[in-house]
């Protein structure tokens, strides 16, 4: 029993731990007014690689002994650690889903930032079928709040590429 209580204050460690984590993932992000959309995609592969991590630690076999111990004595740490398992498990497949679908759109983040205004417009029509494709087909990249988020990056963009021609220009 005393292995049992050191086993289950680690696990309550760690579920204190993994908490945080993923408050802070789904705290509002403060940005700066001009960011463009490569900087969705961006976080989105750093959220990826974070939750990834954590994925990799709770799948290792030192965690895998120890949950296997603690469900051997019938510990009651285990219920919230299985949610919060399910929850990393839930965060990691929606940052790799993002990003996979971000990924469509980054062939147009160069010309969006690059070319001159004629040459954005050109892009719009495929850029939005895109947005649109990503939208219909997403599990996770479907809300309003993700797309508004999406366009403001992108309108920020279109509008430092019109400054830069019109300052250069």
């Amino acid at each position: 029993t005393e292995l049992t209580e050191k086993l289950e204050e680690v696990v309550m460690i760690w579920t204190k731990q993994i908490k945080q984590v993923l408050v802070e993932s789904e705290q509002i992000r403060r940005e700066a007014d001009d960011v463009g959309p490569s900087a969705e995609l961006e976080h989105w592969k750093s959220r990826m690689s974070s939750f990834n991590s954590l994925l990799d630690e709770i799948k290792s076999s030192r965690v895998k002994k120890i949950i296997s111990i603690l469900q051997a004595a019938k510990s009651k740490t285990l219920k919230p650690w299985k949610e919060l398992d399910s929850s990393i498990t839930i965060a990691a497949n929606e940052a790799k889903d993002n990003v996979r679908y971000l990924y469509t759109l980054d062939k147009f983040f160069g010309p969006l930032a690059n070319a001159s205004p004629v040459t954005v417009m050109e892009h719009i029509p495929s850029l939005i079928n895109t947005v649109c494709l990503i939208f219909c087909t997403s599990r996770y990249y479907n809300t309003s709040e993700r797309m508004t988020s999406l366009f403001l990056k992108i309108t920020n963009q279109m509008i430092n590429t019109c400054k830069t021609y019109l300052c250069e220009g």
